[in-house]
């Protein structure tokens, strides 16, 4: 049904995609599709990397380990951005048409006031993909 999953992750806070990164890991196994963690970093020095290229490596440490902890096939691709803040949801729509993924699986929060006035980033893509979305709290 599907053939290829793209779950965007933040490096820096792995423990609150849990839910989703094991949501992601037994779809990419029950459809024996890879699994693809975009990351999205800034072209300067971040904590997660101090290039791209950096980032790009931890990035690929993170997909080999959520590979081995839980047996599905997994891959890794970073995307840069002038600045991530303002580019997050067009750069992981771009990514999701880029690598071919036909389901994005994301972590979200549990919606507050402050989503009436600032929209979450998985309801944004939710809305402007064209691949379907599973939003995950």
């Amino acid at each position: 049904m599907f053939e290829k999953i793209m779950v965007p992750v933040d490096l820096a806070h792995r423990k609150s995609l849990a839910r989703a990164l094991e949501t992601a890991a037994a779809l990419g196994k029950v459809f024996d599709a890879p699994v693809v963690y975009v990351g999205v970093t800034a072209e300067t020095p971040t904590p997660s990397g101090h290039n791209p290229k950096e980032f790009q490596a931890h990035l690929d440490d993170f997909a080999a380990e959520e590979s081995r902890s839980h047996g599905h096939k997994a891959e890794a691709r970073a995307f840069p951005s002038h600045d991530p803040a303002i580019d997050l949801n067009d750069t992981l729509l771009k990514a999701a048409d880029e690598i071919g993924a036909d389901l994005i699986v994301m972590a979200s929060h549990i919606p507050n006031v402050a989503d009436h006035l600032w929209p979450s980033h998985g309801g944004q893509v939710a809305k402007r993909a064209k691949a379907s979305v599973f939003v995950v709290r």
